[in-house]
């Protein structure tokens, strides 16, 4: 029996399915995941990030990740330690950043993989379009956790599951590297579970403050 990736319980149960995949929802946590058989081998996952145009230059993408970086810039100080966890290829957070005086690292598996990233703590991390493309939700969440010191801020940015009518009509599962989706309920159930504060800034963006 298949479990949810989240929290490890079997209660899954059929959400939604279309032509190319089918994604249960989780009766504990609320996750909505696609099994494992509809995953995709990293060479292909990794094919389709490359096609990825993500450039530090593009306006409209610093504004679409200034949703992210603004709320935590507000709330640490410039001597604050951050990371930028699943950057990609064109890391843009950081420059934003170091545009304001603060300094972030990069960290991502494909891109900028470098463990010693993962091999300390810090005062904020940003993960924006990134949860939704891994499998082993338990295992990320934990590393999080274990990245993130007393009194530190985790901003997620990744869009909400609602319903069933809306999903079923929702360009965001059709990308197939989109694995697991999060709804406002998973977020809570996530704050719960590691003891983090969490703020609901807006419909694709959260932010937890680990107490």
């Amino acid at each position: 029996m298949s479990t949810c990736p989240l929290c490890q319980q079997p209660e899954l149960q059929l959400f939604h399915q279309d032509k190319f995949r089918d994604y249960m929802r989780c009766q504990h946590c609320a996750l909505v995941s696609v099994p494992n058989k509809f995953l995709l081998n990293a060479a292909d996952e990794k094919a389709i990030y490359d096609q990825h145009q993500n450039d530090a230059n593009d306006l409209g993408y610093r504004k679409f990740l200034s949703r992210a970086l603004d709320p935590v810039l507000a709330r640490v100080d410039k001597n604050a330690s951050g990371l930028d966890f699943g950057c990609g290829p064109g890391p843009t957070i950081s420059v934003m950043a170091a545009e304001q005086g603060f300094e972030i690292s990069n960290y991502d598996l494909y891109y900028f993989n470098q463990p010693e990233k993962l091999a300390k703590q810090y005062d904020f991390i940003t993960m924006t379009e990134v949860i939704e493309h891994v499998a082993d939700a338990q295992a990320l969440l934990t590393r999080l956790d274990s990245l993130l010191k007393p009194g530190s801020i985790l901003l997620v940015m990744t869009k909400r599951v609602t319903d069933v009518t809306a999903f079923s009509k929702w360009h965001y599962k059709n990308d197939l590297t989109h694995i697991n989706f999060y709804s406002t309920d998973t977020f809570e159930w996530i704050a719960q579970q590691y003891g983090w504060a969490l703020e609901v800034l807006g419909n694709d963006v959260v932010l937890f403050t680990k107490r």
